[in-house]
């Protein structure tokens, strides 16, 4: 039997950075979240750049301490298995960041040359597609106006506790 792990058994553990980019490596994704907005009385459908994390939730407090330790507000959502085919799907935790200032002020620059393999490739080519995909809001393309311009490979534009 899997034994439940608490939070407050881990009370003196801290997260790391590279511990928070392996997570992010097995269990993370760079995506798109489709958003619709009536602007004169018209929706507007958008695509917003997004970074998320989802893993069963008995380890949901590791969602909550890896916002805490990167300094994101945001809250960890909870979502009960969907599918009822016999499978033993267990309940999930997610967390999604949207924010402009926090995808180019935290996630970017904490992920930016620090994943391998293909969640590195996948980092950016997002990127990339930030700034060619028609759809993503307009105040979103400046993540690819930063990108493309080298702005993160100056170790100055990145905090010391993200490197």
């Amino acid at each position: 039997m899997v034994e439940k792990l608490r939070k407050s058994e881990f009370l003196n553990y801290r997260l790391s950075n590279d511990y928070i980019r392996g997570l992010t490596d097995g269990e993370g994704c760079f995506t798109f979240h489709a958003n619709h907005r009536k602007k004169n009385g018209i929706i507007i459908k958008e695509k917003i750049p997004a970074f998320a994390i989802q893993m069963h939730i008995r380890d949901r407090w590791l969602l909550v301490e890896t916002l805490e330790h990167l300094g994101i507000k945001g809250n960890v959502y909870t979502h009960k298995a969907w599918i009822k085919d016999g499978s033993n799907r267990g309940d999930t935790a997610k967390f999604y960041v949207r924010s402009l200032k926090e995808l180019q002020c935290i996630v970017i620059p904490f992920f930016y040359k620090k994943l391998a393999g293909y969640k590195g490739k996948q980092f950016f080519e997002w990127l990339k597609k930030i700034g060619s995909e028609p759809m993503v809001a307009s105040r979103y393309k400046l993540l690819y106006e930063l990108y493309k311009s080298g702005y993160w490979e100056n170790e100055n534009n990145i905090p010391e506790r993200l490197r």
